[in-house]
C-alpha cells in the first residue's frame, strides 16, 4: 500500500525525500529565512524545483487538490478529496501547516510578513538599526523588547489599549529608552506591504520602518482532530520526537505541530517524518 503525504510546503518535501506519493496544495512566495538558501529566494520557486527532482523518481505521483475528510481504517486510511478521488493508504503524513489570525486593522494583512513580522531571528538582521515597533502587551512586549532590542535602539511599544505592564517592566523599557504608547490602532500606513506609520484612532501617526507581532493561530486542517490526533495546550498537534502522533501510521511534521516555525525546522521534522513512515513499512513487510 502507498503512503500519502499531506504537505503545506517544506516539511512535506523533505518527507517524500525520505519516502519517495504526495497531495500537495500551492503555496508561498516570500522569503526563505533560517537556511542557507539565499534570503531572497522564493518559496514557490525552490518548491517547484524540488518537487520537479522528486517526480523524476517512478514511485512518486503527485495530486494538486484539497484533502476534505479522512478516517482510520482497519488496513491504514481512507481520504477523500475535493473533486471525488478516493485515496487509501497505509501510513499518513500531514504536513498541513497552521493558520495565522491577523487582526482587523486595515493594512495588517497587507504588511504580514513583509514589514509586519512575528521573528527576530528570521527577520532581525534586515531590520536592524531602524525605527521598529513591538505591538504586544504584557509578559509578550517584554519578551520582545529583550530579544529586538539587540538589533534597534530605536524601539517603541504599543500595547494598542492600556498597558498591562507592571511597574518593574515600565522601569525597565524606560532605562532603555523604549517608548510605551497606548493609543488604539486605525490602520496601518504602508507602501506595497512596507510599513510607513501607524495611525491611530485620534489621527495622530508614528513613523516605523518594521514592526515585530506574535499572532494567535488555529491549525490549518481539522482532518487530524476528526481522525483521533491529540493538540497540546498550545493549539499544535501532539507528537513524540519520531513525528509519530496517538493515532498508528499516522505522522505530522512542521508548523502543526511545533512551536519553532522556521524552514529549517519543518525541514527536519519532514525529513525524520518521512523516515519514520519508511522505517514501520519496510519492518511490516519484511
Amino acid at each position: 500500500m502507498p503512503v500519502y503525504l499531506l504537505p503545506w510546503h517544506w516539511d512535506g518535501l523533505c518527507a517524500m525525500y525520505s519516502l519517495l506519493t504526495a497531495v500537495y496544495p500551492a503555496t508561498g512566495k516570500l522569503p526563505i529565512h533560517t537556511t542557507s538558501l539565499p534570503t531572497t529566494a522564493k518559496l514557490r520557486i525552490i518548491r517547484d524545483k524540488a518537487l520537479s527532482q522528486v517526480l523524476q523518481y517512478k514511485t512518486v505521483s503527485f495530486m494538486n487538490g484539497l484533502a476534505i475528510s479522512a478516517r482510520k481504517t482497519e488496513n491504514g486510511f481512507w481520504v477523500q478529496m475535493d473533486k471525488g478521488t478516493e485515496l487509501s493508504c497505509s501510513k499518513l503524513i500531514f504536513a498541513s501547516g497552521i493558520k495565522d489570525i491577523l487582526p482587523e486593522i486595515e493594512g495588517f494583512a497587507e504588511c504580514w510578513g513583509i514589514s509586519l513580522i512575528h521573528c527576530p531571528y528570521c527577520h532581525g538582521y534586515e531590520y536592524r538599526h531602524q525605527k521598529t515597533g513591538i505591538l504586544a502587551n504584557a509578559d509578550a512586549a517584554m519578551h520582545y523588547a529583550r530579544l529586538i532590542n539587540n538589533w534597534s535602539k530605536d524601539l517603541h511599544l504599543f500595547t494598542n489599549g492600556k498597558a498591562e505592564l507592571s511597574d518593574e517592566q515600565k522601569a525597565k523599557l524606560a532605562e532603555r529608552n523604549i517608548s510605551v504608547t497606548e493609543k488604539e490602532i486605525a490602520r496601518l500606513k504602508h507602501e506595497k506591504g512596507q510599513l510607513k506609520a501607524i495611525v491611530f484612532t485620534d489621527h495622530s501617526e508614528q513613523e516605523l520602518s518594521a514592526a515585530y507581532y506574535r499572532p494567535a493561530y488555529e491549525q490549518h486542517s481539522r482532518i487530524p482532530q476528526e481522525i483521533g490526533c491529540e493538540l497540546t495546550e498550545q493549539g499544535l498537534i501532539r507528537t513524540d520526537f519520531m513525528q509519530k502522533t496517538i493515532i498508528p501510521g499516522l505522522f505530522v511534521c512542521g508548523d502543526n505541530s511545533s512551536m519553532m516555525r522556521s524552514v529549517a525546522s519543518a525541514v527536519a521534522a519532514g525529513n525524520v517524518a518521512g523516515a519514520m513512515a519508511n522505517h514501520e513499512l519496510t519492518e511490516e513487510t519484511f
